[in-house]
């Protein structure tokens, strides 16, 4: 029988100690202090937002993070890795005066030929990129509590659910918006709803694509503009414009 990998072991080792006592010396010694710090800080994280998540938030006001992740593949359970974090944060219809986000991320496997073509990350890169433990804690950082948004989120939301749990044991709880299905709902005549076609039809610029932080910049600008047309609807909260997709 194939034998889970030593790090593996470690963590399961780690998290049913977490369980039984929080962070002690022993979890702190086993993970290393700092990854076990960090494995802290994304479970509280985690259960801040499961607090604070409302669906009364004013779409005019909301805080956000608009993200996208490069991988290795489409498949987080059967082997493919995050390669890269981008993200930026607005406020309403504003981009936030603040830093962009972006982290590569060591995957701990070869990046496939295909996907250096498609995204420039080269095996060299990855392999000095900071751990996902790394990336996973600053990323989060950077989100706080605010409302996530991606293109096509699924996606995202699948690669972030398997590296937090394969790290931390939490699964994500931050709300998330998808710009496909804003564009699917302002934009129903389409016949295609890739971020390339939509960025075109609304005209905002595409620059370098498959690059996590432009790709990220660009639903942000996306994001933006759909905006204005939603309040233009008469909706004005997060709660309300979840109904209206749901109806998709």
């Amino acid at each position: 029988m194939k034998q889970p990998p030593e790090d593996m072991n470690s963590l399961g080792r780690a998290w049913h100690l977490y369980k039984l006592g929080g962070l002690t010396p022993a979890i702190a010694s086993m993970l290393g202090s700092t990854n076990a710090q960090q494995m802290a800080f994304i479970r509280s994280m985690s259960r801040v937002q499961r607090k604070e998540s409302s669906l009364d938030i004013l779409l005019a006001d909301m805080e956000a993070v608009v993200f996208d992740l490069e991988t290795t593949g489409f498949y987080p359970y059967n082997g493919d890795e995050i390669l890269s974090i981008g993200a930026v944060r607005i406020r309403g219809g504003q981009f936030e005066d603040a830093e962009p986000f972006y982290r590569l991320v060591n995957p701990k496997r070869k990046v496939p030929q295909q996907i250096t073509e498609l995204t420039g990350i080269t095996n060299e890169m990855a392999e000095t990129a900071p751990q996902l433990m790394d990336g996973l804690h600053d990323f989060m950082d950077f989100v706080g509590t605010r409302v996530l948004i991606a293109h096509s989120s699924s996606h995202d939301k699948q690669f972030l659910n398997s590296a937090l749990w394969r790290t931390s044991k939490v699964n994500l709880t931050h709300r998330i918006l998808d710009t496909m299905m804003i564009s699917k709902w302002l934009e129903s005549d389409a016949l295609y709803y890739g971020l390339d076609e939509v960025l075109e039809r609304n005209g905002i610029e595409v620059t370098t694509r498959h690059h996590a932080l432009h790709d990220s910049v660009m639903t942000a600008k996306l994001y933006i503009k759909f905006l204005q047309q939603v309040l233009d609807r008469q909706v004005t909260t997060l709660g309300d414009l979840y109904a209206y997709l749901s109806r998709r």
